[in-house]
């Protein structure tokens, strides 16, 4: 398995297009992003487990109800959200101009919105647009539609893969937007995911609800489930493999594939929170199970104390305590054993490169050990705070299961874009 270039158009027979309409006023940059298989696919979502749910979440998840698909159509600069039923009327619109200019059925088209909540969404303004962003999909456009779907993300974020199964080469492409509203329960999160794998809606469906609960499902960056959440996968078997239908060697090629793939992109996620200056990544290792291992890493990035004190570059590891406390988990803090790592020339390029990727000399310090605090050296702890990612690795002395976690720091950024968000 190896990571390509491409995003969503790096698997066969998939174009896509981005353009500028005008949904927000102000906005310079794209605002659509249109993404469209010259086959059918079989499809899989996840969605917002928020009770609060924008009309493109309604509408979508009956659209892939029955695992069929064939494009996706987002807009940013509005959410859709809390607009009733003449927002509902706005996603089916967006979807049947889509489907229209597309020459397909309305019910094979994905919707997805992401921006200020409760505001009507100027659908006639993407109606408008659609024949031309039809016309000009292509394989490169994947860089307009990467930047149609960002809100107050920093930096576009994509990526794609290509695996070996069954003797054929299969591609598995994405992008995502978010970095506010993130605290992923399937935060404001849209990841679009497409395939050329042979794969059936059902096993499609398993493989992203298995890689989802340690990927997309570990972030946070501000403790907001978003009313937006949706995670699509569409895949439309023109690698050429024969068809994935039950368990076994193809399918674990294609979820491990998937794995490294939504994993770099829940990185992505994290690394570029609203206002962030630091990734923090959370191993949790020796839990008594897989899932006491992610609640408890998960618990200590969500944690504003914790955020707040890598952001001051506090060894202060009480706070990483309590928040792994009031998380709900099974564990001895008489066993704990906490440390920091980050990485010398490990620095952030939009929000892309992570923990080793630049090489660098690993730095580390141990600050409490078997439920026992440690007389560390505080300077050498704020060499490895002053990194721009942090590795916090927690030892729970009681199991031989993992998990890890990713977070950002809490700024003062954080309030400043969020005080005047709708404005």
């Amino acid at each position: 398995m190896q990571f390509i270039d491409g995003g969503v158009t790096a698997p066969l027979g998939f174009t896509a297009n981005g353009m500028l309409c005008g949904i927000k006023a102000g906005r310079t940059k794209n605002d659509v992003a249109l993404v469209y298989s010259e086959k059918p696919c079989t499809a899989a979502g996840m969605f917002t487990r928020n009770r609060v749910k924008a009309e493109s979440v309604k509408l979508t998840q009956r659209h892939v109800a029955n695992g069929k698909a064939q494009a996706m159509i987002a807009n940013s600069g509005n959410a859709n959200a809390c607009t009733g039923s003449q927002g509902a009327q706005s996603a089916l619109r967006m979807a049947q101009a889509a489907a229209t200019a597309l020459k397909i059925a309305p019910e094979d088209v994905i919707v997805c919105s992401t921006g200020v909540i409760g505001q009507q969404l100027p659908v006639e303004k993407i109606e408008a647009a659609l024949p031309q962003l039809a016309a000009g999909l292509s394989k490169e456009g994947h860089a307009e539609a990467r930047t149609a779907i960002m809100t107050t993300d920093t930096h576009y974020k994509e990526c794609a893969v290509e695996c070996e199964i069954a003797g054929k080469k299969v591609r598995i492409g994405a992008m995502c937007k978010g970095s506010g509203m993130i605290h992923i329960n399937l935060g404001t999160m849209l990841a679009f995911v497409t395939s050329d794998c042979a794969i059936s809606s059902a096993m499609l469906d398993k493989a992203l609800r298995a890689s989802v609960a340690g990927t997309y499902n570990c972030v946070s960056v501000d403790g907001d489930t978003s009313t937006n959440d949706t995670l699509t996968i569409i895949a439309n078997g023109m690698a050429g493999n024969p068809e994935i239908t039950g368990e076994g060697k193809d399918y674990d090629d294609f979820l491990a594939a998937l794995n490294a793939l939504n994993t770099e992109m829940a990185k992505k996620i994290a690394g570029d929170g609203e206002g962030a200056t630091r990734l923090i990544e959370c191993n949790v290792s020796g839990a008594k199970d897989v899932e006491t291992a992610r609640t408890l890493a998960k618990s200590l990035i969500s944690s504003s104390l914790v955020k707040a004190a890598i952001f001051g570059k506090d060894a202060n590891f009480g706070r990483f305590l309590c928040a792994m406390g009031y998380s709900g988990a099974d564990f001895d803090p008489d066993k704990v054993t906490i440390s920091y790592r980050s990485h010398t020339g490990a620095q952030r390029h939009g929000a892309t490169d992570f923990i080793g990727e630049n090489g660098g000399q690993e730095k580390s310090v141990m600050v409490f050990e078997k439920g026992v605090p440690l007389d560390f050296d505080e300077a050498k702890a704020l060499e490895v705070l002053n990194e721009d990612e942090i590795i916090v690795d927690v030892q729970c002395g009681n199991g031989n299961a993992s998990g890890t976690a990713w977070g950002c720091d809490l700024t003062y950024d954080y309030v400043k874009i969020n005080g005047d968000y709708r404005t």
